[in-house]
């Protein structure tokens, strides 16, 4: 039976619409996924905030937080983290035992402090000898630490019978251990160091920034397997940390709510936070030289107990970094 046209045009609309309403509807792409390696302290807090800029760049940042940066190191080899806030130190050692990371950007300088207890009579880097000295392994806070004793010829090991006594501490037992009176001095990061001051255990000897490698500076480090098989979201992870750190940078009242409230929880008072961050600049920028005198001055001086150093252009990629600066239009 031949139905009028008419009719013929409404079946077909009919049909069309029915089969349009069958149709899944079409969901929304899922956020990349990145895993991110992070410590607690001050001026790692703009890496934190990253998390809340992730949604913008279709990214969905899962933050784990670590007790030191050499504890990172092994899980990036096992597949763990994609991209990790890390002591520049930590970063080269990895790199020397295998661990496949990149550094891709820079995010703090500074950081660093020689504290001695207040009622040591300590007041130099020379009066440490024949005194116990605290510091944990691996970091800008142990190499300057090494850097100052070398450099006012004293020796040193974590067994006695050197000019100097090292003991090995986690960043949250060395200012209990001032406390207690196990050790005389410590070398602690921000804001411990600016703790201790404050709460009248310790006093300043000295921001050890006169070494062969000046102001250290923290690295942030990459897969390369995310690196090379994730190109795009590697270029949107860098971009959304530079714009984190832009935003720390420009909105200074921005940050410290954040790492106070956020980070610490509001265990951090507002001139503890200032003072530490006043050791401990926010950046965005690493160099090759840079990584590359850290390296050297770690063999020199026994850190990180590397059987072959990395070359530091081999594994600083800094094209991304670039990118995203002139994308924000950051000198």
């Amino acid at each position: 039976m031949k139905f009028p046209r008419p009719f013929r045009v409404f079946a077909s609309l009919a049909l069309a619409s029915a089969f349009t309403l069958t149709l899944p509807a079409q969901q929304p792409k899922a956020p990349d996924l990145v895993r991110l390696g992070n410590l607690k302290f001050a001026h790692y807090g703009a890496v934190s905030y990253m998390k809340d800029l992730a949604p913008k760049y279709g990214l969905e940042i899962r933050e784990q937080m670590f007790s030191k940066g050499v504890d990172i190191v092994p899980a990036i080899i096992s597949g763990e983290i994609d991209i990790a806030a890390s002591a520049l130190e930590a970063a080269i050692a990895g790199r020397a035992s295998g661990s496949p990371v990149y550094i891709i950007a820079g995010f703090a300088k500074g950081g660093v402090r020689i504290v001695a207890a207040k009622d040591s009579g300590i007041r130099t880097i020379a009066d440490l000898k024949g005194k116990r000295v605290g510091v944990t392994r691996g970091g800008p806070q142990e190499l300057c630490l090494l850097a100052e004793l070398s450099k006012a010829g004293l020796t040193y090991a974590d067994q006695p019978g050197k000019d100097v006594q090292l003991f090995y501490l986690p960043y949250a037992d060395l200012n209990q251990a001032m406390m207690g009176k196990q050790i005389d001095a410590m070398s602690q990061s921000e804001p411990q160091s600016t703790q201790a001051i404050a709460s009248g255990i310790g006093v300043e000897i000295i921001k050890p920034y006169d070494t062969p490698i000046g102001v250290p500076t923290r690295a942030l480090v990459m897969t390369e397997k995310m690196y090379n098989e994730k190109p795009d979201v590697a270029r949107r992870v860098v971009a959304c940390f530079v714009e984190a750190t832009k935003h720390f940078i420009d909105h200074p009242d921005v940050a410290e709510k954040y790492v106070r409230e956020v980070v610490f929880k509001s265990q951090l008072t507002p001139d503890d936070y200032k003072a530490a961050v006043n050791n401990a600049a926010f950046t965005y920028d690493i160099s090759v030289e840079h990584v590359q005198a850290t390296t050297d001055l770690m063999v020199k001086c026994g850190v990180g107990k590397m059987a072959v150093a990395p070359v530091a252009k081999d594994f600083v990629k800094l094209d991304l970094l670039a990118r995203a600066k002139q994308e924000l239009g950051i000198k």
